[in-house]
């Protein structure tokens, strides 16, 4: 495996280990695809490395090699080590490493990354975004599979799924998934913390090209300016990544349409409900009137700024009937997809934001009506005895595209997935 090292941005945080120690990852019996390592450097003796792993009859050579192999990279040459390994795999295992030097400020400006970045082309800006399944950042467990569940698009999330003392060693857990992981096709998308925390996870994960980054907790545009300006200075060449600010409170809500012109980078507005409920002080229920309002006004200040809506979550992964009607009625508001907490949840959000038979072929009779008058020169379009006004369309015109993307129309040239 090839490696390189580079210099690490400021702001790595203190995990609690003594002095001269650095640990990094869980430990036990309950843990998988996962390792427990225990750093202590030395003045002399080498590496004496203590292993422990569920595959050592198999892969135990391979592992201590490249414990050896990535402490070098780092600059660690003599060093007491420990590594409790179930099941990692090896980008797992040189991330947790790393994380371990770091924290005993030993690895200095160094990082280990693996040896291939993928060199992804980016996704389109009007892409199909039906579904978002968001995978905790410090949990690789749930990486690697991620991409069998046909979400059109992942979130490694750095935020509220991350234990405030491990954001150091989630941050580099991602930047090696997103330099190794395809998932599946799916969109690539990080939701960073708020600055200026989230500025550093910026600068570790840009150079391994996400396709969108989710701000959260955004009130004013100021906010998604200084993240675009971010992007801009570390720049390669590339166009960087789609920007989707969340709205989580009262005054995000009321700043909705400047925060979606704030950057050409915004593709898509979202919501969320848990911390909008919060800050007004209500409970949140599964029917969500309660959030009526705010959804109502982001859908409106999204399609002002031609930009998607985005749904929040259905917090109850179990309820999959709730999870329909909520879907359909979130489509009926103008949401184009929502964000996912469970696998299980993607087939059924996918139904609900998916047209109805009879929606699609009048749709389709539509464009085609518009399309022959068009080759005839003529100026009115009529369907049967009806005459069809410009929006209604543009309105087919949008819903035979979202259809031709998610499968359900076939269109010249065969079927389109929406910008991959």
């Amino acid at each position: 495996m090839t490696r390189s090292s580079g210099t690490h941005p400021p702001g790595a945080e203190a995990a609690g280990d003594a002095p001269g120690v650095g640990s990094a990852g869980p430990r036990g019996e309950d843990v998988r695809s996962d390792c427990f390592v225990l750093l202590e450097p030395r003045a002399s003796g080498g590496i004496d490395l203590d292993l422990r792993s569920k595959v050592e009859p198999y892969y135990g050579e391979s592992i201590r090699a490249q414990v050896r192999n990535t402490l070098a990279v780092l600059g660690v040459g003599h060093a007491r080590v420990t590594v409790e390994d179930q099941g990692a795999l090896p980008f797992v295992l040189d991330a947790r490493l790393e994380a371990a030097a770091r924290r005993c400020g030993a690895a200095g400006d160094r990082r280990v990354l693996p040896g291939s970045r993928r060199d992804h082309p980016g996704t389109a800006r009007d892409r199909l975004r039906r579904s978002r399944l968001y995978l905790p950042g410090s949990q690789p467990k749930f990486f690697v599979n991620a991409g069998l569940h046909g979400a059109d698009a992942v979130i490694l999330d750095l935020e509220d799924s991350v234990h405030p003392r491990e954001k150091d060693a989630a941050r580099i857990l991602v930047r090696n998934a997103l330099r190794l992981l395809d998932f599946g096709g799916g969109e690539r998308m990080v939701r960073i913390n708020q600055a200026p925390l989230g500025l550093v996870d910026l600068a570790e994960i840009l150079p391994q090209r996400p396709d969108l980054i989710l701000l959260p907790k955004v009130e004013h545009p100021e906010q998604v300016v200084e993240v675009d300006r971010a992007i801009q200075a570390a720049s390669d060449g590339g166009a960087g990544p789609w920007l989707m600010p969340i709205l989580e409170s009262a005054l995000g809500v009321e700043h909705a349409f400047a925060i979606a012109g704030a950057s050409s980078r915004v593709v898509a507005l979202t919501i969320g409900v848990e911390d909008y409920t919060a800050d007004l002080g209500v409970v949140k229920t599964a029917a969500g009137e309660e959030t009526l309002y705010a959804r109502s006004r982001l859908v409106n200040a999204a399609k002002a700024a031609r930009v998607q809506a985005i749904d929040s979550v259905y917090g109850d992964v179990t309820d999959m009937e709730g999870l329909l009607a909520y879907g359909r009625r979130s489509r009926a508001l103008g949401f184009e997809g929502m964000g996912c907490l469970h696998p299980a949840q993607i087939r059924v959000i996918h139904e609900a934001y998916a047209p109805r038979p009879e929606e699609v072929a009048r749709a389709a009779a539509i464009v085609e009506a518009y399309e022959a008058a068009q080759t005839a020169g003529l100026g009115v379009v009529s369907l049967g005895s009806k005459m069809i006004d410009p929006p209604v369309v543009e309105r087919a015109q949008r819903l035979v595209r979202t259809a031709q993307a998610m499968g359900l129309l076939e269109a010249a040239g065969g079927p389109d997935r929406g910008g991959d």
